[in-house]
């Protein structure tokens, strides 16, 4: 019998195997598996009551809680879209993609009403409910429901993510209640087979590395303990107290663990694997990472449209490591795929380039967990898919084993700090400014960021216009993490190729020729 494939059926799963169990723990709160599914049947079952259902877009505003948890659960369960928004956009950004998106409610957290007022400006009739002060009434008017899953289809969207690609417009990531239930088989075959794990939420849930196992902890019956703000101290101080077996990290957080005072009173005895993401991690920081936690690091690769893991550099019984840096540059790279997922590393031909660790080819994603495409972006959704392979726009070496080492990125996203920030988005709002002539936004190496957005800018004859202001200028446009931490002035045009667009990768050479010369030792 065909039984339609939905994340609902991982709460079903841990309510039925895990009922009594401890199953979140988030600012002195504590939830049973019981209790918590009996919350989302409510969020359910009140979002239908409130005229949400098929196919409407609801939204979260907030950082890591059991509130935005149960969204992940009760949104599709109201057969409704999930729609998690980042903290870190600007009101102009987030009204642009309010716009797009049209959602029917929009729920927040106190901390963000002054950011909401200012929304409702671009959404006038948009339906709010404060998290703080007004959720717990609307879970009250709902019923806990256990939902019908042969009633669902499975093609439906569940989750839709925004995330800026390179014309510096958003788009709409959408992902299937199939997808997304694909997705936590992968991941809990590749990695859990014990459900005493204990899973802190390190990463924001609105951010792909962090919503990436929700679904899976909960199918398989994790305690999951949620980070509101991710502090070093208080990570360090939760997985001591609440005996913390894994998390998910971008390097700079891993970098900002690192740096914690008396690192060594803490006892980290409880860890067994660390996933690092979202940017290049180093061998380097690898072994430190092993060496002050016990346990084992990895890292790996995804996107918000692959749902977002597609390959993780976990051990691979047919690999024998030479020695000891070996095995940490291979746990740095991007890896091998997960279950149900392939990866290839093609050139414009769609054939595979040489597994010499030398050619360089396209990441290509095909399998269960590829996005359902963009939302209102049937254009866009067929640019970037050739057949059922998806193109990642990241740019890759490969060997023998199907290990991906990514090595750039074509479209020029830069990755700051474990967030993509396009470079023509960038390049438009600084080319706002009436001073600027010419603008070009290239990554730079960076130790603590991993890169750092850098702008080349050329000034209009006879005007002038200083760092300090076209920092601000564009600050009061971008949010921080998208603003270019260095500016450098030209006084020559910037290069170009035959078509008259500025040839970016010669800008960025001068940028990475000493870590490229590091690298290779």
């Amino acid at each position: 019998m065909k039984i339609p494939l939905t994340p609902i059926r991982c709460l079903h799963r841990a309510v039925d195997l895990y009922g009594h169990k401890e199953a979140v723990i988030c600012s002195g709160k504590r939830f049973t598996y019981a209790e918590f599914g009996e919350r989302c049947q409510k969020l359910a079952s009140a979002l239908n009551a409130a005229g949400i259902g098929l196919s409407d877009r609801v939204g979260f505003i907030g950082l890591n809680t059991h509130r935005l948890l149960e969204g992940y659960f009760g949104v599709p369960q109201s057969r409704a879209m999930l729609m998690p928004l980042n903290v870190r956009l600007t009101p102009p950004e987030l009204a642009q993609i309010l716009r797009h998106s049209e959602p029917s409610l929009l729920f927040y957290e106190n901390d963000f009403a002054p950011l909401v007022t200012e929304l409702r400006k671009a959404a006038p009739t948009l339906r709010t409910i404060n998290l703080d002060t007004e959720y717990e009434d609307f879970l009250a008017g709902g019923k806990s429901e256990h939902a019908d899953i042969l009633s669902y289809d499975e093609e439906s969207i569940a989750e839709l993510f925004y995330t800026s690609g390179s014309t510096g417009t958003p788009k709409g990531v959408m992902l299937s209640h199939r997808t997304i239930y694909l997705h936590a088989l992968a991941v809990a075959g590749a990695f859990y087979n014990d459900g005493s794990d204990v899973e802190l939420h390190t990463i924001p849930l609105f951010h792909a590395n962090g919503w990436g196992r929700v679904q899976c902890a909960t199918m398989i019956g994790l305690k999951q303990v949620m980070l509101r703000r991710f502090d070093p101290a208080t990570v360090c101080r939760l997985i001591q107290e609440e005996r913390v077996t894994g998390m998910s990290l971008v390097p700079t957080m891993a970098n900002a663990l690192l740096a914690v005072p008396d690192l060594e009173k803490y006892d980290f005895s409880s860890t067994k694997q660390i996933m690092i993401g979202g940017s290049a991690s180093s061998p380097q920081l690898i072994e430190k990472m092993e060496k002050v936690f016990h346990c084992e690091v990895l890292a790996g690769y995804g996107l918000t449209e692959t749902a977002p893991v597609a390959s993780v550099a976990r051990h691979k019984d047919t690999v024998v490591f030479a020695d000891e840096d070996d095995r940490y540059a291979h746990q740095a790279m991007a890896g091998w795929p997960l279950p149900g997922t392939e990866v290839r590393v093609v050139d414009g031909e769609m054939h595979d380039v040489a597994r010499d660790m030398t050619a360089i080819g396209e990441v290509v994603v095909r399998g269960d967990n590829v996005m359902d495409g963009y939302f209102r972006e049937p254009e866009a959704t067929r640019a970037i898919m050739s057949g059922a392979w998806f193109h990642t726009g990241d740019m890759a070496v490969w060997d023998t084993e199907s290990f991906i080492q990514i090595v750039d990125r074509r479209k020029d996203i830069i990755i700051t700090g474990g967030e993509n920030v396009s470079s023509i988005e960038v390049e438009n709002v600084l080319a706002a400014h009436p001073a600027v002539a010419e603008i070009a936004v290239v990554s730079a190496p960076d130790p603590t960021w991993g890169e750092i957005p850098v702008a080349i800018v050329m000034l209009k004859p006879g005007m002038a216009a200083t760092e300090k202001e076209l920092h601000e200028f564009a600050g009061k446009r971008l949010a921080k993490f998208k603003l270019p931490r260095r500016f450098e002035f030209s006084a020559d045009p910037l290069p170009k190729g035959g078509t008259g667009k500025i040839l970016k990768r010669q800008l960025r050479e001068k940028y990475w020729q000493h870590e490229e010369r590091r690298v290779r030792g």
